[in-house]
């Protein structure tokens, strides 16, 4: 069997186990009342799919083609051959799609320049002298630019990763070494997981937030309407607990080898005087950074008025676009990025069948029978809360965007809870809560995650394991001080 699987391009066991799966969901289990055929087909290719890409059954980007091509063959979008081939394609054209891709490529100017090494070395000189310091040093930087970066994928992949691999490339832990263990999964893991706990601390860390303000107002009849600043007060003392502890919690489970770097200090200022003076692409590299964070940060608009709003994509695509004209990248180099080119087609593949399962009904389908369930039940509202809770962020592992995610089920789900009479502001901030900790499950669960996956730091398996395992612990720490904050604050 061993010598077989040598000579297969695609692992056995793991292809036929998702075949298998597949065949069982499409043809053995009876489609449930109220779910369409298609939909249900849907699913089966989605979860085969998954069960693929966890087994390792093909390169990811590879197993990708093959679900575009049977959802454009098997027509469960569609009525025609040529609609169904629209539809598997149709999340290329997702700006969130390309501003992944884009900042990945951005990201090797950072390396190709020589300024992600300065900035590496500039912040090992200051707290090198752990690997632990480095790790709360880029948690520190996630936060501190949150607030004003509405869009997670850019500030976690676009701004802290290449920072990141950096600083790992400056104690030789890299993929291509096969050193990643040494201390590049470590901060890559912290680099990821940082990202979703300063998404949930601010209104304007991520593009969901906004939309579940929406969904809150409109749920309550305009009675509760939660303000930046409402926001930011009730998610900063669970938020800052979570900061404290990931870092922890992930040394805990996947230590780096390296633990202290004694001499970190003296190895950065000794390779900062290296670097010498500057050079002119490092200033262009910084001029480009600085002018995509500002706009990113929606700073023109504030300054000038709506108009002057400029889309996060689309400020990627500027940034790519100076650093060619100014040749500090070449199209040979955006070419030879091959994570973001490979980060494009999965993610694209996933985004395109997760977003049909809900067009098709499915996911309203599967709230509304939790809403059922629920209401036959004699639960208190607290009992419906933690189990609505538990659903509703677990379910993520079926989509491959918060957005999504929010749109399809917040307001179903925030409804059965005020039914059941849940304190609506307490509720809400709890749903908050859980909309943001569920970025952590996959690495498909929102646009950071793909940039940092795709680095090649973690295996698949490390990263739904401690996915998994900080959700928990994330849950755990904002919910339950949470409960105590906001009794303070008097929100319940």
């Amino acid at each position: 069997m061993s010598e077989l699987s040598e000579k297969l391009p695609f692992k056995p066991i793991p292809t036929l186990l998702a075949i298998a799966i597949g065949l069982i969901i499409w043809f053995v289990i009876p489609t449930p009342e109220g779910v369409t055929d298609n939909a249900w087909h849907l699913l089966a290719l989605f979860v085969a799919t998954i069960v693929a890409i966890i087994g390792k059954a093909l390169p990811i980007g590879a197993l990708a083609i093959i679900a575009i091509s049977l959802v454009a063959l098997t027509g469960v979008t569609a009525d025609t051959p040529k609609q169904a081939m629209q539809d598997a394609l149709s999340s290329f054209s997702s700006p969130l799609i390309w501003l992944i891709g884009i900042a990945v490529m951005i990201s090797r100017g950072l390396i190709k320049t020589g300024l992600g090494s300065r900035i590496a070395y500039y912040f090992i000189s200051i707290v090198g002298k752990k690997t632990i310091g480095i790790a709360y040093s880029l948690t520190a930087a996630e936060l501190l630019i949150a607030p004003i970066t509405p869009s997670n994928t850019a500030r976690g992949g676009g701004i802290i990763h290449p920072i990141m691999r950096s600083i790992a490339k400056s104690f030789d832990s890299t993929p291509e070494q096969g050193t990643q263990n040494k201390i590049g999964r470590y901060l890559a893991m912290v680099n990821f997981h940082a990202n979703p706990i300063t998404s949930g601390m601010f209104i304007t860390a991520t593009a969901p937030n906004p939309l579940v303000v929406d969904l809150v107002n409109k749920a309550t009849g305009s009675e509760l309407q939660l303000s930046w600043t409402t926001w930011a007060l009730a998610m900063f003392i669970p938020g800052m607990l979570c900061i404290l502890v990931m870092p922890l919690i992930i040394y805990m489970i996947y230590p780096p080898e390296i633990k202290a770097t004694p001499d970190a200090r003296k190895y950065a200022s000794e390779n900062l005087a290296k670097l010498g003076a500057i050079t002119r692409h490092e200033k262009i590299m910084l001029g480009v950074f600085t002018l995509m964070l500002l706009l990113w940060a929606n700073v023109p608009a504030l300054i000038f008025g709506e108009q002057f709003s400029i889309d996060a994509t689309a400020t990627a695509f500027l940034g790519l676009s100076v650093l060619l004209i100014a040749g500090v990248l070449t199209w040979e180099d955006v070419l030879k990025e091959k994570s973001a080119w490979d980060t494009i087609v999965w993610f694209g593949a996933l985004v395109m069948m997760a977003d049909f399962l809900n067009k098709l009904g499915l996911i309203g389908w599967f709230s509304s029978s939790i809403e059922s369930a629920i209401g036959l039940t004699e639960f208190s509202w607290t009992g419906a809360v933690v189990i609505l809770t538990l659903v509703y962020l677990y379910m993520h592992y079926f989509f491959a965007s918060t957005t999504a995610h929010v749109t399809a089920m917040f307001a179903a789900f925030y409804a059965v809870g005020l039914t059941l009479g849940a304190p609506p502001m307490l509720y809400a901030l709890i749903l908050a809560a859980a909309g943001n900790i569920m970025m952590t499950l996959t690495h498909y669960a929102t646009g950071t995650a793909p940039v940092i996956f795709n680095s090649g730091y973690t295996t698949l398996r490390e990263w739904w394991t401690i996915g998994f395992i900080m959700s928990v612990a994330n849950l755990v720490i904002w919910i339950g001080s949470g409960l105590i904050w906001w009794k303070v604050l008097g929100y319940y």
